[in-house]
């Protein structure tokens, strides 16, 4: 285990028991030293994951500050996934620590937060990577070579639609609890959504109208439609249903002048029609290797960065372009003014 990455998992709900099955399984690259937690009960289920593989739980210690002075010196990462509100002051204090950091998504509330964390890994020098599958994806990140490599003409337009029984699959916890998502579905699965399109477009918005809409009276908003100008004047539309039946999928086309790609906000598919086919033809990309296993690449140098906080900070200057504009009733906001 010695050189092994000692990390320290912050937050330990039904995702963050997702990753560490799958972190179980890299025990050579590995150690999952301690969880912080505040809820026993997610804490005894997290707790069971490790002993159904045969090993100790790590303790628990639901105190982030005491957590980062009892085990000084004894980690090396951490990776948070906690209610959104808290990912800021959480990441912040992690990469002031000096531990590397693995961000769940989205990365922060707004383009304020999402500065101070970028401003905070430089000052420190500790990596940051946003746990977004989309831009971790082997399929977005061909996506993005391509269309930045100039094969396929400049981009004309981007549609994206993801919809989801979302609103209510999540009704009576934290996610339609404003304070600590930020947001409704838009911010939630759809925050997917958002950051690939901002991802694959490469650039800010300049201009953005959205309406959203709080469906039977929810506290977030549950559906959405927004419409904006890229910056090189290249247009986009998003559709958001979070109320439609029993299902979780989304769609992505980019239009472009010599072919169309089709994906998916996860990076489910990545297909191509070039200029003169009639057809759309599968892309082959590496394989995929997860989040946990891409951070360990990114730390050790051997992948550069897929998904940077700059990402996150061009996703949240979005957001902030859409909650703008939905307060003034779909009323233009000029994007890059936020």
């Amino acid at each position: 285990m010695s050189d092994s990455v000692r990390v320290a998992m912050i937050g330990v709900g039904g995702m963050a028991r997702h990753h560490i099955r799958t972190m179980l399984q890299q025990q050579d690259t590995t150690q999952i030293v301690v969880m912080c937690e505040p809820s026993a009960q997610a804490y005894a289920l997290a707790a069971q994951v490790f002993t159904d593989a045969g090993l100790p739980p790590p303790p628990n210690q639901p105190d982030l500050s005491r957590l980062l002075a009892e085990y000084a010196g004894r980690l090396d990462a951490a990776f948070i996934i906690t209610p959104h509100a808290l990912h800021h002051d959480q990441t912040t204090a992690c990469l002031e620590a000096g531990l590397d950091v693995l961000l769940e998504k989205p990365m922060v509330l707004n383009a304020a937060e999402a500065r101070s964390l970028i401003q905070t890994r430089d000052r420190t020098g500790r990596l940051l990577v946003v746990a977004f599958q989309g831009s971790l994806s082997p399929q977005i990140r061909t996506a993005v070579k391509m269309l930045r490599s100039g094969e396929l003409g400049p981009i004309l337009s981007i549609s994206g639609t993801v919809w989801q029984n979302w609103g209510p699959n999540t009704v009576g916890t934290w996610r339609q609890d404003p304070p600590l998502s930020g947001g409704g579905f838009l911010f939630d699965t759809g925050a997917h959504m958002l950051n690939t399109v901002s991802d694959l477009a490469g650039e800010d918005f300049a201009e953005v109208a959205a309406w959203l809409d709080h469906y039977n009276g929810r506290p977030v908003e549950t559906m959405g439609v927004v419409m904006g100008r890229l910056q090189s004047g290249a247009l986009v539309t998003i559709h958001a249903c979070g109320e439609t039946i029993p299902s979780c999928a989304s769609d992505i086309r980019v239009f472009c002048t010599k072919g169309i790609l089709h994906t998916g906000q996860w990076g489910e598919r990545l297909a191509l029609q070039r200029y003169g086919r009639k057809t759309f033809r599968p892309v082959k990309v590496p394989a995929w290797i997860g989040p946990w296993q891409q951070f360990l690449a990114v730390r050790s140098g051997v992948l550069e960065n897929p998904s940077p906080p700059e990402i996150g900070l061009r996703m949240a200057r979005l957001y902030d372009a859409i909650q703008a504009s939905a307060a003034q009733g779909g009323a233009p906001v000029q994007a890059t003014a936020l």
